[in-house]
């Protein structure tokens, strides 16, 4: 069994999908949006983000709840870390060790994203 999505409540969808193209990897040309409203976009490993829009997102949910993409090595989460920066984005955390490096940033709603690589 596999997880194929995750499903986030956002107040804007169009800068989500945005976001989560720009840094994640998220194809905006496979967004679709649904009779609720719920924008779903995929990334080039079949994994989807259901954005579900709510005018009343008040995130982080919980500081602990956050989506996590693994990457093959440390310099690709670097390269990660560099886009962000350079995009303003906010870093909550970062580790960057032998056998571990990694991050985390908050998306326009607030919501944790990890990125991180590790043996």
């Amino acid at each position: 069994m596999n997880v194929t999505h995750v499903g986030l409540p956002v107040r804007d969808a169009e800068r989500s999908v945005a976001f989560y193209a720009s840094h994640f990897g998220f194809d905006p040309a496979t967004a679709t949006t649904h009779d609720d409203g719920t924008v779903i976009v995929r990334n080039r490993d079949a994994f989807d983000l259901a954005l579900h829009p709510d005018a009343g997102v008040a995130a982080p949910l919980h500081p602990f709840l956050h989506v996590g993409f693994r990457l093959t090595d440390a310099d690709a989460v670097r390269a990660v870390l560099a886009d962000l920066r350079a995009a303003g984005a906010e870093i909550v955390e970062e580790w960057d060790e032998p056998g571990y490096v990694a991050l985390k940033c908050a998306d326009p709603d607030g919501h944790r994203v990890e990125v991180y690589w590790e043996p």
